[in-house]
């Protein structure tokens, strides 16, 4: 029921002492389903791009053929909208020293970017710390850091680790028509079946495809 109608019910006429108190107690129902939902924890949300044949970068690192398709025409933004519910970002350090390799603009703006490293790391940007631990102990910390908004994890081996311990909540999958035949790998060599629900998908332009899967096991 929405708040229109409880509106609609509060607002009636009484016929009965029974009716106001029913419809206040609707009323007090959904107020409460309504903190609960606002009240969610963080979710952790995968946001990454992938060829058809599951890797995402090439042997080398490669990354030219995420855009490399002369004549592909407009492709949708689907980044910008994902980013504004971030609060976190949590990196793998390969991810991270290719990312501030690229001659591009930093993607993250201000955005709390942490990068799971054992080795010393020099940030690049004050708005980047280096955490350590298992991958509960890292998302735990980029939970802490996110606040009420989602974390978004980034990088292969940190994504596969996290779904391995049931700490992915959502994936958004963008399929770029490429196949590489070789590779870094996206999910092979997860350690056990991850069963997942698909919510969306959608054509976004230049041949791709936006895949958004809900995990069945977090």
């Amino acid at each position: 029921m929405s708040l229109r109608q409880t509106k609609r019910l509060r607002d009636r006429p009484a016929t009965s002492p029974e009716q106001p108190e029913r419809a206040a107690t609707m009323s007090s129902g959904i107020v409460r389903r309504q903190w609960h939902a606002s009240a969610m924890p963080a979710r952790v949300r995968v946001f990454i791009a992938s060829s058809i044949d599951g890797f995402i970068a090439g042997p080398n690192d490669e990354l030219d053929w995420l855009d490399s398709r002369p004549g592909a025409g407009a492709v949708e933004d689907t980044f910008t909208p994902f980013m504004a519910e971030i609060g976190a970002l949590l990196m793998g350090r390969r991810t991270y020293d290719i990312v501030t390799g690229l001659a591009a603009p930093w993607p993250y703006g201000d955005t709390p970017v942490l990068v799971a490293t054992q080795r010393a790391l020099t940030p690049v940007r004050d708005t980047v710390r280096a955490v350590s631990g298992d991958i509960g102990e890292v998302v735990a910390t980029a939970k802490r850091t996110a606040g009420a908004r989602d974390v978004y994890i980034d990088g292969g081996g940190l994504i596969r680790s996290a779904l391995d311990a049931g700490l992915v909540d959502e994936l958004n999958l963008t399929i770029i028509p490429c196949i590489l035949g070789a590779g870094i790998p996206l999910f092979a060599g997860t350690q056990r079946r991850h069963d997942v629900e698909l919510v969306s998908q959608r054509s976004i332009g230049g041949g791709m495809v936006h895949l958004v899967y809900q995990n069945s096991d977090s």
